[in-house]
């Protein structure tokens, strides 16, 4: 998949194979392959996190430990089967990190809701993004600051992704400009005219 990855960085750039690759993926705002997959996944739990169980079935599905607003969980079979299991055998909580080597894993739902631990600094609760007015009576945050909250989680979750992208793929010492997720501006003429400019 890496390799794949650095042939699409050279066609966006028209740039020669003696390129380093922590370069080209600077010029091509295509950030390393494994922190921007970390990155989407983070973003889909994100979703999933902050939307009521009415609108995503899966938001019903997130540990009862999750700090959800909506206390509303789906019964979980999966977890009954762990019943009367040796410790060896149970599955991490989602609040612990994957010891080294893997003993002991997450159950899927428990993995994607650890991905977006670090974005919980300073929350109680993770917000609800509400397509319709809450019912009355219901002591929730206006959705108005929930859906700042929910835009505030989603732009540090992309600073975590080019610090991750920094750490994981150093440029060279030489090379001075920072990374960018967003295209340069004659990315969009003709292919011949754009790798001139590079």
């Amino acid at each position: 998949m890496n390799g794949f990855w650095h042939r699409v960085q050279r066609w966006t750039t028209n740039n020669l194979f003696s390129t380093p690759t922590s370069i080209l993926s600077r010029e091509a705002c295509l950030p390393h392959i494994v922190s921007y997959c970390r990155y989407r996944r983070r973003l889909a739990t994100l979703r999933v996190g902050c939307a009521p169980p009415g609108a995503n079935p899966a938001s019903a599905r997130v540990p009862l430990s999750f700090p959800s607003l909506s206390s509303f969980r789906a019964q979980d079979s999966s977890r009954h089967l762990t019943v009367g299991l040796s410790s060896i055998y149970l599955p991490l909580s989602w609040l612990t990190k994957v010891p080294s080597p893997p003993i002991r894993k997450h159950l899927p739902v428990d993995a994607l809701a650890h991905l977006i631990l670090p974005l919980q600094e300073r929350l109680t609760y993770f917000p609800l993004v509400l397509h319709a007015p809450p019912p009355p009576g219901r002591n929730i945050p206006p959705p108005d600051l929930m859906r700042k909250t929910y835009h505030a989680l989603w732009t540090h979750a992309r600073n975590m992704l080019i610090q991750e992208w920094v750490t994981d793929d150093p440029a060279p010492p030489y090379y001075i400009y920072p990374p960018s997720l967003s295209p340069h501006p004659f990315m969009g003429l003709g292919k011949f005219m754009a790798g001139r400019i590079h």
